[in-house]
């Protein structure tokens, strides 16, 4: 057992004064075969504590379904880490932000139209307290008062920024103690008068987040919080990328000199992020602020170790700053994880989506559109189908509210692309004897911060043909978690369901799977580059690695060498435009933009 508690001004650990040194790391961005690799590099950089978020939808992807295996063995990353020598900050759900999908809320809270997010609404708490039951007990033996490595959790995240409901966040606290978790408890907030009024409440230590102005912000602070230790909970010293915008970064020098006078005030504080790591799959959120901004797989965020984990200039600026404030151990860094370039592969089998709709899902009938939470559905894309009658002439095809991306088919042929920063009108002449219109839609990341965050998927709002609302419609899920019944045809065989030649997405304007195998003698980390493809999603080995798309900045996606076989290989690609050539290759360097 051991004491994490206040003093004054000061954290005091074991009865001493100490200095919360800390890096996030979260374990659901970095294969669990890393974890260790990226605790001793964190160690190594004069860290002497991790700080994880506890993403929900990761944890309970579906109403009393829980994982905790694999990527999700939240309870084995904070063990390695008190094995690594190493104090825990943890910070669970209900809402982390974190720039995950749904700040981490599970899609399935949007099924009910009238539950609140984040307020002491009943129904919203009956779920928030059937997940605690599962969760905080895991966390109870690795408390540090039950001699384990946790000696803080926060409550919430950033609630100031959403909103003022201190029955809420007093519910939340009050439930997580009498789950036993008998450790410092605090909140994080902006350091501005409305966050903290809205964040703070009795008997929890408020915390502040800021990238720079170390010495303004805990000003702020003080004026509500005159004593107790000073902590920036979020030390914001790189960025993250959003699709369709240049590339983040922020130099070594203006982090370390912001480090320097937070250190200066004498205050403790936690980098988000000391490794970014990867959304994997479709796990990425987005932003919306004038307009939705879907964020790219990589989580490198330009910090102290890359995507890959490699330590960047910030590593060494940061250590030759904490040097001055703390006695280090010698910098002894793990063996470096070697990169490969395994060359091209060529995908030369093709499946046509449409004539793969049995494989990959089970139709289901609705009078309207409904979106994919109405259907049971999270994460993937959505097919719309249904037939219009004919003859119609000069009208248009209007989707009152596309979430996110979605392609337009008339009898199989593209006819344009609908995107919700871009709704345009679609131009559709009808023939006489009618046409089967399909529209695939792709959710590209749920709204995870800000007043927009109810961000159901699909279409929301209906499908007009001028002002004509189209009904009775076939709606296909299609998440893509299992791609094994897929079946492929080598290059350009075979047909689609018109009997047409069905060939390469280039040749027929539909969304197509390609396939190809490649060898590995020894598994080493790569990148797969997409040069000549235009957007789509790669699995390797079945495991989603996540988006690729023309538009940049990121032109890579990671591979850590863990998810390849010794031996034979399988990639598949589900391209949504075409490919100038069925080929990708494997590099030993990462493209960020």
């Amino acid at each position: 057992m051991a004491t994490f508690g206040i003093q004054g001004n000061d954290f005091v650990y074991e009865g001493k004064p100490i200095r919360i040194l800390s890096g996030a790391i979260h374990y659901f961005r970095v294969v669990p075969e890393y974890w260790e690799d990226r605790l001793l590099k964190l160690k190594a950089c004069g860290f002497n504590t991790v700080e994880t978020y506890v993403p929900w939808n990761v944890h309970e992807p579906t109403p009393g379904q829980f994982v905790f295996e694999g990527l999700a063995d939240v309870e084995r990353f904070v063990r390695l880490a008190g094995e690594t020598g190493l104090h825990v900050i943890v910070r669970p759900s209900p809402y982390i932000c974190a720039e995950w999908e749904f700040g981490g809320l599970p899609a399935w809270l949007l099924e009910d139209a009238n539950l609140r997010l984040r307020c002491f609404d009943e129904a919203y708490l009956a779920k928030v307290d059937a997940y605690f039951d599962e969760l905080l007990p895991r966390f109870k033996p690795l408390l540090c008062t039950n001699g384990g490595p946790i000696v803080a959790m926060q409550i919430e995240n950033e609630y100031g920024s959403y909103g003022n409901d201190k029955a809420y966040l007093e519910y939340i606290r009050d439930g997580m103690k009498k789950r036993g978790m008998d450790v410092l408890l605090f909140t994080s907030d902006g350091p501005e008068d409305h966050m903290l009024q809205g964040g703070m409440i009795d008997g929890v230590l408020e915390t502040v987040n800021f990238g720079s102005r170390a010495a303004e912000a805990f000003r702020k602070l003080r004026e509500y919080q005159p004593e107790g230790p000073l902590m920036c909970t979020e030390f914001w010293n790189g960025w993250f990328d959003h699709w369709m915008e240049e590339h983040q970064s922020r130099p070594a020098a203006d982090v370390a000199e912001a480090l320097e006078e937070m250190l200066r005030e004498g205050a403790s504080v936690n980098f988000y992020m000391f490794h970014g790591g990867t959304n994997f799959g479709f796990y990425n959120g987005a932003n919306h602020i004038k307009r939705y901004e879907p964020t790219v797989n990589s989580y490198d965020y330009d910090t102290l170790l890359d995507e890959s984990g490699e330590p960047t200039e910030k590593f060494w600026a940061v250590r030759r700053v904490l040097e001055r404030y703390a006695e280090l151990p010698e910098a002894k860094l793990p063996a470096p994880i070697p990169k490969r370039a395994y060359g091209e592969v060529r995908l030369e089998e093709t499946a046509d989506l449409f004539r793969q709709l049995d494989r990959l899902s089970s139709p289901v009938r609705r009078a309207a559109p409904e979106p994919m939470e109405k259907v049971g559905q999270a994460y993937g894309f959505i097919l719309y189908s249904t037939r219009v009658t004919g003859p119609r002439s000069g009208m248009s095809l209007i989707l009152q509210e596309v979430r996110d991306r979605a392609l337009v088919f008339a009898d199989g042929k593209h006819v344009g692309t609908v995107e919700r920063w871009n709704p345009v009108e679609l131009p559709l002449e009808v023939p006489a004897e009618g046409l089967r219109l399909d529209i695939l839609v792709e959710n590209m990341g749920r709204v995870n911060y800000g007043p927009l965050m109810r961000d159901p998927k699909g279409i929301t709002e209906g499908v007009r043909l001028g002002n004509q609302f189209l009904y009775d419609w076939t709606i296909r899920p299609l998440p893509l978690d299992s791609l094994a019944g897929l079946e492929f045809d080598s290059a350009g065989e075979g047909q689609d369901e018109a009997g047409r030649a069905s060939g390469s997405a280039s040749e027929t304007g539909h969304p197509t799977f390609y396939r190809g195998t490649f060898r590995v003698e020894e598994r080493s980390d790569t990148f797969v580059r997409f040069d000549g493809w235009t957007k789509g999603v790669a699995f390797l080995n079945g495991f989603n690695l996540g988006r690729y798309w023309e538009v940049g900045p990121t032109r890579t996606l990671y591979v850590p060498a863990p998810l390849l076989r010794e031996g034979e290989n399988e990639l598949i690609v589900f391209e949504l435009h075409g490919t100038s050539a069925p080929v990708v290759r494997l590099t030993d360097k990462a493209d960020l933009g």
